[in-house]
C-alpha cells in the first residue's frame, strides 16, 4: 500500500520574512511609485520652467485620436493597478485571515459611506485650498487631474479611476502596512510616520505642496483608521476626493478663472 506524504505544516513567518514580504509589496506597488515621483520631481526642479509653469497630467490618453483602443488601454491600467491589492488578499490568506481584518468589506455599508462622506468633505476642501496656494506661490506643479479626449466614457473611466486609487491606496499603505509594522514590533508613532511619509513620498511628482498635503491626510487616516478599525470609511472617502477632483477638473478645465490648467 502506498502512503501518500501529506504536506508540511505552514511554519509562523518569521520577523525577517515578513520584513522581506513588506519590502516586496511595497517595490510592486506604491513605494515604486514613490521612487519614481523623486525621480520625476528631481526633473521639473531642474527644467528651465518654474514648478508653477509645469503640468502634471493624471489619466491622460493612451491613444490620442484612437477612443477604442484608449479605452480599452485605461481599463487595462485600473485593472492592473489592482493587483498589488489581490497579492495583499493572497498573503493575508496565507495567515488564515482575509481583507476583512483590515475592514476591507462591504458589511457596514451605511456607517462606511457616512464617515466617508463626511472624510472627504473635511479633507477635499481643506486640499484644494492647499493645492491652489501651493501651486500659486510656485511650490507646486499645476496638477491636471484629467487629459481624457470628451468622449463618452471619459466621466465612466474617471470615476474608475478614482476607486482605484483609492483601494489601492487605503489597502496596502493603511491597512496592510500598519499591520504588517505592528507586526514587526514597530511603535504606533513610528508606524503612522511610516504610512503617513509613503503616502506623501508617491505624491511628490506634484510638488512640495503634493507631498505636505498628503502626509497630513496620511496621518488622519491613520488615526482614523486606529479609531475605527476599518479601511472601507477610508477608501470611501479617497475615492469621493478623487472623484470629485477628476470629474470636476474634466468639467471646469477652462470654464472658471480660479481653476489652474497650465
Amino acid at each position: 500500500m502506498t502512503t501518500v506524504p501529506t504536506a508540511p505544516e505552514t511554519a509562523t513567518p518569521t520577523r525577517r520574512l515578513l520584513g522581506v514580504e513588506l519590502l516586496t509589496v511595497l517595490g510592486l506597488s506604491l513605494g515604486a511609485s514613490g521612487v519614481g515621483a523623486l525621480i520625476s520631481f528631481t526633473g521639473s526642479l531642474t527644467e528651465t520652467l518654474k514648478l508653477g509653469q509645469q503640468v502634471a497630467t493624471l489619466n491622460g490618453s493612451r491613444a490620442p485620436g484612437r477612443p477604442w483602443l484608449d479605452l480599452v488601454w485605461q481599463l487595462y491600467y485600473i485593472g492592473r493597478g489592482l493587483m498589488p491589492v489581490v497579492l495583499v488578499g493572497y498573503l493575508l490568506v496565507r495567515e488564515d485571515v482575509s481583507l476583512r481584518v483590515l475592514g476591507f468589506d462591504l458589511g457596514q455599508k451605511l456607517r462606511d459611506l457616512g464617515r466617508g462622506a463626511a472624510v472627504a468633505a473635511a479633507i477635499g476642501g481643506s486640499g484644494l485650498v492647499l493645492y491652489l496656494g501651493s501651486q500659486a506661490a510656485g511650490y507646486n506643479l499645476t496638477v491636471a487631474p484629467s487629459g481624457l479626449p470628451d468622449v463618452w466614457w471619459r466621466i465612466p473611466v474617471l470615476v474608475l479611476s478614482a476607486w482605484q486609487n483609492a483601494i489601492l491606496e487605503e489597502v496596502v499603505v493603511l491597512g496592510y502596512l500598519l499591520r504588517r509594522v505592528t507586526q514587526l514590533g514597530w511603535t504606533w508613532p513610528a508606524a503612522v510616520a511610516a504610512s503617513s511619509l509613503l503616502r506623501g513620498s508617491y505624491h511628490l511628482y506634484q510638488g512640495v505642496g503634493g507631498l505636505v498635503g498628503n502626509i497630513v491626510m496620511g496621518v488622519v487616516f491613520c488615526l482614523l483608521y486606529r479609531r475605527w478599525g476599518r479601511v472601507m470609511p477610508l477608501v470611501v472617502a479617497h475615492a469621493l476626493i478623487d472623484t470629485v477632483a477628476f470629474v470636476g477638473y474634466a468639467l471646469l478645465a477652462g470654464h472658471v478663472s480660479w481653476l489652474p490648467t497650465g
